[in-house]
């Protein structure tokens, strides 16, 4: 079964966090990453850029509308996530726990099934 491991990224902690603690996220992603292909339970990983980057696109009445930013409640947002082909949610989560991100306060993984996938590769 796929799931999602879904990185929640606080943009304040990020910033708080000393040079050595981001350093040691992105070495302990690289682990990961590497963990996970060697066991075959990647599928994908990909890494998204700050919602600063983002375009929302709505339809309100027939009458499209696209701005910048998403503009979310919340002060937390998706900053990446890896798809992973295991056998169970115990085994998902056990994966999640491995990544790095959890080890630091206000950053979260968050575990989800994947309903639907498609595309060449899929």
């Amino acid at each position: 079964m796929k799931y999602l491991l879904i990185m929640q990224i606080d943009p304040e902690v990020m910033a708080a966090l000393s040079e050595d603690d981001r350093n040691a996220i992105m070495t302990g992603h690289g682990e990961f990453i590497k963990t996970i292909q060697q066991s075959g339970e990647m599928v994908i990983t990909q890494a998204l850029a700050d919602p600063a980057n983002s375009t929302v696109v709505r339809t309100r009445d027939g009458v499209p509308a696209v701005t910048d930013g998403p503009y979310l409640e919340a002060k937390e947002y998706m900053g990446g996530y890896y798809m992973v082909d295991v056998e169970n949610k115990e085994r998902a989560i056990e994966l999640a726990m491995q990544i790095p991100d959890t080890k630091i306060d206000g950053l979260a993984i968050e575990v989800r099934p994947v309903m639907f996938s498609g595309g060449p590769d899929m």
